[in-house]
């Protein structure tokens, strides 16, 4: 953690660098230029394995030297065996009629999360699991109908609530049926108990977790229990609270913050299988305070450490090297031009909307609609060139006049290159289009004299450096998960030696990017050897 958080703070404007403010703060000058014309040379490819650690021979040494450490710095994202974690654990495949909803990440993660989830309770001896964010109830159904435990299952949205509990009496029918058949007794069909909550600190899961959970001995009722309170007193453990496992699949921001805290403060729960996600909703704590109960730091050693994150560097945590890796050529191309897109949007804001660039605005995820409006461009102009004989010479060369002049000015091709001048074309159409839409959604009307085609032609020589800085901002984003991670697997650690707690790459990378789970459990009598 300490080297993590040197390496970290020598590359802090990197880390803080915002994709809107690219163009306008030239931003490309954050980084070694040497590195930059290496890179913007470099086929795309080996920009998109940059963020794995894979570096060129050719290239500078101390850009091979920063690639290299922070790969080093990174925990292991590569998927486990689950034997090696618990040597008989038994996976129950998921079957058409549990996987209904899901796709095929969704499906490997539960199938992978609910045969832990199970393994370990077995070995702690918990009865009832307690499923936090629990969404639609995919984990919490794979539980009870594959593995026949108590589930308990708590999110915020009353929706996810009641889709949870219908899809689960639907599925109970079919597991009827099938478990009638094969002479399984009937009172081990229990469906989850669905509870809706806002759970703002581990004090209010707490007191959901137990109040839900203290009569809970088979039959799990159907109504779905509201928790209204904004400050519910917390109850205490009684011979009716059963012991608790813990679980969350991609538990959001705080709430797998507060998973952890439950684990180690309430004396029903023995163990806890979290695997987390969005650190950009993460509450921080800026000032150094060991008794605060924020989302991060938690442990003691970050907490005392002088390394602040904020917003824009836990939200880099979110990005995988796995991910990048896998990306087509293409997808990677049309990722860092929707990039320079938004940056030359943030141009068109500063110059005629100056008051509004102020507020940094939010336009909305305008990507794949951009995505879709591309390949349909490129189909029409697939189109019109199959037809191009269709049509006169003369009247060809007038359609194309106006664009030709616009690919002419900008970039000072020839009107003859037919190849340069789609594509080129074809750009500033999707960055107007971009534009347009971008100023839609702020309620913006174009100004009349507003030029797009000087604001495009200025930022043009530039674009290339996109791709090459947000590779090198990329391979940063798992040094800032290594480093969440591990403050959590720490602040576990400093509790007592009565906990047993460590990191596994659950799922695959490529997957599920979010794929270590923190697993953790109390050591007794009872659960020493797990």
């Amino acid at each position: 953690m300490e080297a993590l958080a040197s390496f970290l703070g020598r590359h802090r404007p990197l880390l803080e660098a915002h994709v809107v403010n690219f163009f306008k703060d030239r931003m490309w000058e954050l980084v070694d230029a040497e590195w930059m014309e290496c890179l913007r040379r470099e086929p795309v490819e080996s920009l998109l394995r940059l963020p794995s650690g894979c570096v060129k021979e050719h290239w500078p040494a101390t850009l091979r030297e920063f690639v290299l450490t922070a790969r080093s710095l990174v925990v292991p994202r590569e998927q486990k065996a689950l034997q090696s974690l618990v040597p008989d654990i038994h996976v129950a495949s998921i079957g058409t009629v549990l996987a209904q909803g899901m796709n095929s990440k969704k499906k490997h993660e539960i199938e992978n999360l609910a045969a832990v989830v199970h393994a370990i309770a077995k070995r702690c001896g918990a009865k009832t699991v307690v499923d936090v964010g629990s969404g639609q109830g995919y984990l919490a159904q794979a539980l009870s109908f594959e593995y026949q435990l108590p589930v308990v299952a708590i999110d915020a949205s009353s929706h996810h609530a009641s889709v949870t509990t219908a899809r689960a009496e639907r599925i109970k029918k079919h597991y009827a049926a099938k478990w009638c058949n094969l002479h399984v007794e009937k009172q081990l069909l229990t469906v989850p108990r669905t509870v809706t909550c806002h759970v703002l600190s581990s004090d209010t899961l707490a007191a959901v977790t137990l109040d839900a959970c203290k009569d809970d001995h088979g039959e799990h009722v159907r109504e779905t229990k509201a928790c209204t309170k904004k400050n519910p007193q917390i109850q205490e453990p009684t011979q009716n609270s059963p012991p608790l496992i813990l679980a969350g699949l991609h538990a959001c921001g705080d709430l797998s913050v507060n998973m952890i805290r439950l684990f180690v403060s309430c004396e029903q729960v023995k163990a806890l299988v979290s695997v987390g996600c969005c650190y950009n909703l993460l509450s921080e704590d800026y000032y150094e305070d060991t008794n605060a109960c924020h989302g991060f730091p938690m442990s003691k050693a970050a907490k005392l450490s002088e390394l602040v994150l904020g917003k824009s560097i836990r939200d880099l945590a979110c990005q995988s090297a796995e991910r990048w890796r896998s990306l087509t050529v293409d997808i990677a191309l049309q990722n860092f031009d929707v990039h320079a897109f938004r940056a030359a949007f943030q141009l068109v804001l500063e110059k005629y909307f100056p008051e509004l660039s102020k507020l940094n605005p939010s336009i909305g995820r305008q990507g794949k609609a951009l995505r879709r409006q591309r390949l349909r461009k490129v189909v029409e102009l697939q189109m019109a060139t199959d037809k191009i004989d269709d049509f006169s010479h003369s009247t060809s060369e007038k359609q194309n006049m106006n664009s030709d002049d616009v690919v002419s000015a900008i970039y000072g091709v020839e009107k003859g290159s037919d190849k340069i001048h789609h594509v080129e074309s074809q750009k500033f159409s999707l960055f107007k289009d971009f534009t347009l839409s971008g100023l839609g959604r702020l309620g913006c009307s174009p100004v009349e004299d507003m030029s797009l085609l000087e604001i495009w032609k200025d930022m043009q020589p530039f674009s290339d450096y996109i791709g090459p800085f947000w590779c090198l901002r990329a391979a940063l984003g798992p040094l800032v998960e290594t480093y969440i991670l591990l403050d959590r697997l720490l602040f576990l650690q400093e509790q007592s030696g009565l906990v047993e707690a460590l990191l596994f790459p659950l799922f695959d990378p490529t997957m599920s990017p979010r794929n270590m789970a923190i697993i953790a459990w109390k050591l007794s009598s009872n659960s020493s050897e797990a």
